[in-house]
């Protein structure tokens, strides 16, 4: 049917008419927020990678992220603004306002609730901010900050507290200053007359053979350290097979609760990692590399850019370029491929493999992925031998591992020790034993998700491939040591909402599966049959190896401590 009604006469330009105002749909682009986002950003080139980092810069001039802010900054590099809210709400550090008020913004306390820092008071201290505090302050829970050996631990602003109390937050508080404090490293000029970065000279200048370099790594049996054990020749061996050009990423963001060995020696020894990371660059023939650096760690990134900017003027870096990206608070960027994908400003998913990054990385293109510690070893294990490190071993294993030992022990931190040693050992003769009062129940020898083990396998030797028979991981070698005083249903509700909480949400295995696990830990006695039907479907089903370690401290409860549950 036609409609009958009169049509509307067209009015013609130049009739004399005044035409009818025309608005966009949609939120309207405030001019001022606009003009604070182009002068923020200044006159480089507006790149969609960078979209996490621009979010910071807006973060750490105003100290939250605005409607009005996210809406202009879309406007500037040519996405939706729903692209922008949603990469930002994914990750747990921005602060996103969407009030609208002009209400300035409060103070961040963040409090660590993983496992060593509940172990030590932080749900009382989390109650007493509570009670203490003003609203000008924003307390919020938080995962692992990588200081689990100075638990509790509390990062006001970005500056962090270790052994933390009342007192001390509060007078962190007041004095204003919160900027990350950068602690005493071993200097450029110190390293260099130390015989730094004269290998990497060799390698420029045509002295070594990337061949010989490769086989030298294998025969030393260097292994990925962040968790995998994937053998760093192999890595190198194949990205060397692909074609140009080829990038490369360093994985440094070390979640796992329990674990800081990665950030000990960047805030320490930042150059050994720094050249045996463009050895490994030079090797394989990459043209840019990627540092990857969690922003609980914002002491490490500024050690980074200034001793790299130092590098760039000593001319050793070849040519290459370095960027220095930062997470924004989310355990699963930790996933290699996840990674990929905050550095390339998106949602840190997990990709499905094959194809692996070796193949299709970073922006399609070949990529070396390597964790920090894996590529601190290459200098020594060069300049040494390939014996030298796979001789360090004991209890028939070989090399070395950064025991990063938190928990019920007198004197935790980050312990070098040989390959194969066990927990007993380590605690006795690397961590001046047990603390007074308390005696060895249990022990997590991989972090959060590489189970938990019984006091009566204290004598296991800790090393990869050594565990698995027992249902757990040695992982990033993150031992965390409990006591009598310690309950493990507790500790393995503790990891249990840890996953909850970081799980991506990207399948539903581990998603809706660490949501319920929670729901039946919480009860007084636990449906054993349920948890280990739940895990079998967690551990099969799950894309990436959250989902599928979760289930680990659950399914150690049941088979090492029956009697707790």
């Amino acid at each position: 049917m036609f409609d009958d009604a009169p049509r509307q006469k067209r009015i013609h330009p130049g009739s004399g008419q005044r035409k009818a105002p025309v608005f966009n749909k949609g939120r309207q682009l405030d001019p001022v927020a606009h003009e604070e986002i182009k002068n923020l950003l200044g006159h480089e080139e507006r790149r969609r990678e960078h979209l996490i980092e621009y979010l910071h810069i807006i973060q750490d001039t105003y100290g939250q992220l605005t409607t009005d802010h996210m809406h202009a900054l879309a406007e500037e590099i040519r996405i939706s603004t729903v692209e922008v809210y949603e990469v930002a709400s994914f990750y747990a550090h921005f602060n996103i306002d969407l009030s609208g008020s002009a209400a300035s913004p409060k103070t961040t306390v963040r409090v660590c609730d993983s496992l060593s820092c509940e172990m030590f008071g932080a749900q009382n201290l989390l109650d007493e901010l509570d009670e203490h505090l003003d609203s000008n302050a924003h307390i919020v829970r938080a995962p692992c900050m990588g200081r689990c050996d100075t638990a509790p631990v509390v990062e006001v602003g970005h500056r962090h507290i270790s052994y933390a109390n009342l007192g001390k937050v509060i007078a962190a508080i007041e004095c204003g200053d919160h900027a990350p404090e950068i602690p005493d490293y071993l200097s450029y000029e110190a390293y260099d007359e130390s015989g730094g970065y004269n290998l990497l000279r060799d390698c420029y200048v045509g002295k070594c053979d990337r061949d010989d370099l490769v086989a030298l790594i294998q025969r030393g049996g260097l292994r990925g350290m962040g968790g995998a054990g994937f053998p760093a020749s192999l890595k190198w061996k194949f990205v060397r097979e692909q074609p140009k050009p080829r990038l490369m990423a360093i994985n440094g963001d070390e979640g796992e609760p329990g674990t800081f060995k990665d950030r000990h020696y960047l805030e320490s020894d930042p150059h050994r990692f720094l050249e045996g990371m463009l050895i490994a660059a030079w090797v394989c023939e990459v043209e840019k590399i990627y540092i990857y650096v969690r922003d609980e760690y914002p002491g490490v990134r500024k050690i980074l850019l200034q001793e790299i900017e130092r590098l760039g003027t000593e001319d050793l870096l070849d040519g290459r370029q370095i960027d220095v990206r930062r997470g924004a608070g989310a355990y699963i960027c930790g996933e290699e491929s996840a990674m990929l994908d905050s550095i390339e400003g998106k949602r840190g998913l997990p990709r499905q493999k094959p194809p692996y990054p070796t193949q299709v990385g970073l922006f399609g293109q070949p990529t070396l992925i390597h964790n920090v510690e894996t590529v601190y070893w290459v200098r020594s294990l060069i300049e040494l031998g390939p014996e030298w490190f796979s001789d360090q071993g004991m209890n028939g294993c070989k090399g070395l591992h950064s025991f990063s030992v938190s928990g019920r022990v007198k004197n935790g931190g980050v312990k070098l020790a040989p390959a194969g040693i066990s927990v007993a050992e380590l605690i006795d003769d690397y961590c001046d034993g047990m603390q007074d009062g308390h005696q060895l129940k249990a022990y997590l020898p991989g972090g959060a998700s590489g189970g938990i083990l019984p006091a009566s396998l204290a004598h296991l030797p800790l090393d990869f491939g050594t565990l698995e028979e027992y249902g757990c991981l040695i992982g990033s070698a993150a031992i965390i040591v409990l006591s009598g005083q310690d309950s493990i249903k507790d500790a393995s509700l503790n990891l249990m909402r840890f996953f909850e909480d970081e799980s991506c949400g990207q399948c539903t295995p581990c998603r809706t599966g660490t949501e319920k696990a929670v729901q039946l830990m919480q009860r007084t006695t636990w449906d054993q049959d349920l948890l280990t039907e739940l895990s079998t479907v967690m551990i099969d089903a799950s894309i990436c190896g959250l989902g599928q370690a979760a289930p680990t401290p659950v399914l150690c409860a049941m088979k090492y401590f029956p009697e707790e549950l």
